[in-house]
């Protein structure tokens, strides 16, 4: 069974490859928002030609002093959700050593702001984050837990199915076949003796029997539900006033892409009124318009439940998120688990949002040097706060003193990323959402994962999804 799913494995990568040499690369899209793009494929030749890689971000030594409002922020607030980085990072060398210092400052006793600041500054180093183009300001967004209503029995009202993982998707880890490949699946279905695409969202919506049996529960409203599958986590409440909380499992295969920019796209609103609200209100006006608009964006994610003794749910760095804490933030250039201080704005608003946070999940969207997503929390509020913001932020991440050559960070990840054997981007839109509404026409984000001749292997992850 394993030299077989080796050779589906090796067929579907021998695919993605292949497909590059055929498809036109998309626009290059602005450096302040996907410093990562912006490089034509190279021509395929044999042998191969040497790939064309853009410059990398950076990641630059700074002074305490840079960092606005340094001395005046409360860390506090940020301290447990770094704790909680610490319990998937204190096993490796570079970070066993503060994580070692934070647990023996905890245990001494609740710590004042200014004792953590000192902690920070003993033992981390800031770090200025560049895009590739040497600009230090990107978009920032917000994402957040949002609450459906629902029945785990179907009925007129509660129609809506939210799906588990279905027992035919087919995910390959690759590491387990190739050491090298680590991080990387691939996503399909078996049909006979082939790997073919998983179904899409259309093919899912019109086709449900498809999934009969694996209904995690059934809500009233699909726009909601799309919108939960944006989020990627959320709440049920059901009929007897019982919560259920679900998150992320896993996904079709297919990239996301943006309902928001197709509605400015097609002259439905301008840029400046798209948001999670202003969809939304479009949903509820045009409901004839509405399955076909949905089902432009062919990815579906799939859930589980999640205990109810979550504090909040999970990121990708496997802690529960905190709010107005937890960052999302391209792993290519800024480290899981580091601490990273956010300097920009309150949603839809000029008042300065300057506060240390913690790197604790990513994004389909979010890719890029200085591009964030932050967590605002459950419920309404917090999706009042997430739906509007669109901000200019710039980042610092902090950085252990023991991490040797940290300002090249992201290009030593490429580097070795590039002696790999490459494949698509990653597909997963867990929350990729609204956040990119601001950034080009559909474009690929392989960037520098990739040889510059794979660029095109974007459109590919609707056949094979090979995500980080």
């Amino acid at each position: 069974m394993k030299r077989q799913i080796k050779k589906l494995a090796a067929a579907a990568l021998t695919v993605l490859i292949a497909a590059c040499a055929v498809r036109e690369p998309p626009s290059a899209p602005p450096a302040s928002q996907s410093p990562t793009d912006g490089k034509a494929p190279a021509e395929i030749v044999q042998p191969p030609a040497a790939a064309v890689v853009p410059p990398a971000p950076m990641l630059l030594p700074a002074t305490w002093d840079a960092i606005p409002d340094w001395q005046s922020n409360d860390p506090v607030p940020a301290w447990n959700a770094f704790l909680a980085s610490c319990e998937k990072l204190g096993g490796k060398p570079l970070w066993q050593p503060v994580c070692s210092q934070a647990a023996l400052l905890e245990s001494a006793a609740p710590a004042d702001p200014a004792t953590l600041r000192t902690f920070f500054q003993t033992y981390f180093t800031p770090h200025r984050v560049l895009n590739a183009d040497g600009s230090d300001e990107g978009l920032i967004t917000g994402y957040y837990e949002p609450l459906l209503h629902g029945s785990k029995k179907k009925s007129a009202r509660f129609r809506y199915p939210v799906y588990g993982v279905p027992d035919d998707l087919l995910t390959i880890d690759l590491a387990e076949l190739y050491p090298e490949l680590k991080g990387m699946r691939l996503r399909g279905r078996v049909e006979g003796k082939r790997v073919v695409p998983y179904h899409s969202r259309a093919a899912i919506e019109r086709n449900g029997n498809s999934l009969s049996g694996r209904e995690i529960v059934w809500v009233n409203d699909p726009v909601d539900l799309f919108f939960l599958q944006i989020q990627g986590s959320g709440r049920v409440k059901l009929e007897n006033g019982e919560l259920l909380k679900i998150g992320y499992a896993d996904q079709n295969g297919y990239p996301y892409k943006s309902i928001g920019k197709l509605l400015v796209d097609r002259g439905e609103m301008t840029l400046e009124q798209a948001s999670m609200q202003s969809i939304k209100a479009w949903a509820k006006q045009n409901p004839e318009k509405l399955p076909e608009l949905l089902n432009q964006n062919a990815s579906y994610v799939f859930f589980r439940e999640l205990p109810n003794s979550l504090s909040g749910p999970i990121g990708s760095l496997g802690v529960p998120l905190t709010a107005g804490r937890s960052l999302a933030i391209d792993p290519r250039v800024i480290p899981q688990g580091a601490p990273i201080f956010l300097a920009t704005t309150w949603p839809d608003s000029s008042h300065a949002l300057n506060r240390l946070m913690v790197a604790q999940d990513t994004g389909g969207a979010i890719r890029g040097a200085v591009r964030a997503d932050l967590f605002w929390g459950f419920g309404d509020a917090a999706g009042a706060l997430a739906g509007k913001m669109k901000q200019v932020g710039k980042l610092w991440v902090l950085l252990p003193n023991a991490l040797p050559a940290s300002q090249n960070y992201a290009r030593d990840r490429r580097r070795g990323t590039r002696r790999r054997i490459k494949s698509a981007p990653e597909a997963s839109n867990r929350r990729a959402g609204l956040r990119d509404r601001k950034s080009a026409p559909e474009k690929n984000s392989c960037g520098r994962a990739c040889p510059a001749r794979l660029h095109s292997a974007r459109r590919m992850v609707v056949r094979f999804s090979a995500t980080q």
